[in-house]
């Protein structure tokens, strides 16, 4: 989703761009890769019945949409984001969900403002997470909960990483991974994200593995890899036939993860609860 702090992995510049739009472009596809992640996510918010939801990094709005038909009425849920092109998107959903684009790191949070916080894949790429977590933790109720899910190790996620090593030689200017910093896998240590969280306020930590099988349809894929991730980010700026070219050589690239029709993959994740006091 989208970069949720000021300056990280691109910051606003990025997300309010060429990012930012292209999550627009692939809204629907997005929509429906992700769907069964959504539903373990909104599963795992909606037990606790909070009356009202952050949902952070949420991108053009599907899981915000999604956990306030299953609260109903007399909940509220917001999506926050950095991105104006996706929190555009996302109130154009309609609904009854509301979008605020802010810098989470950033924003005054109103003390015991949400009772949880949820996100899917927004909350790794902040510069500073502590400091982020520990902003939200100021905004929560002192019995509120935390769930999120974010990616595991990139080994553990090839079709993540398909497109750029197939292109890598012919898009040397691909933006670089930093598996280390804030990034889609700046999440992956386990350890990490259990120092950032306790550090930051939260306690009753849980840091458990998912596999969680994603799928679209295999007539959406060039659009897929040409639109997001490094080599999303580098096309525009290659001649036709270098874009032909990368075209020709990643598509054979992802023929693993094509099944007939359906192009599937499992995302390998942490699925990470907490809470703000001990309960």
């Amino acid at each position: 989703m989208g970069d949720t702090s000021s300056t990280g992995y691109g910051g606003a510049a990025r997300w309010n761009g060429a990012s930012g739009q292209a999550w627009v472009q692939t809204q629907a596809l997005m929509d429906a890769m992700y769907r069964p992640l959504e539903e373990l996510l909104v599963e795992a918010v909606s037990a606790r019945r909070p009356r009202s939801v952050l949902d952070v990094g949420c991108g053009t709005g599907a899981t915000t949409v999604a956990v306030a038909a299953r609260l109903g009425e007399g909940s509220r849920c917001c999506g926050v984001d950095i991105s104006e092109p996706m929190v555009a998107a996302a109130r154009a959903r309609g609904g009854a969900a509301t979008f605020l684009r802010a810098d989470v790191q950033e924003h005054a949070w109103a003390a015991g403002e949400f009772d949880a916080v949820m996100s899917r894949f927004g909350v790794m790429f902040f510069d500073d997470p502590v400091r982020a977590f520990g902003n939200l933790r100021g905004g929560a109720t002192d019995d509120a909960s935390l769930v999120f899910v974010a990616w595991r190790d990139i080994e553990e996620n090839p079709f993540m990483t398909a497109a750029e090593r197939a292109a890598g030689h012919l898009l040397p200017d691909m933006p670089p991974r930093r598996p280390d910093g804030p990034g889609q896998f700046g999440f992956a240590d386990r350890d990490k994200v259990h120092g950032i969280l306790a550090e930051a306020g939260w306690t009753g930590i849980s840091i458990e593995p998912i596999d969680v099988t994603c799928a679209f349809g295999e007539e959406d894929l060039v659009g897929y890899f040409t639109r997001l991730g490094p080599v999303g980010l580098a096309l525009p700026g290659v001649d036709d036939a270098t874009r032909e070219r990368v075209i020709d050589t990643v598509r054979p690239a992802f023929a693993p993860f094509v099944h007939g029709p359906e192009v599937r993959f499992t995302a390998a994740c942490w699925l990470v609860k907490a809470h703000s006091t001990g309960q």
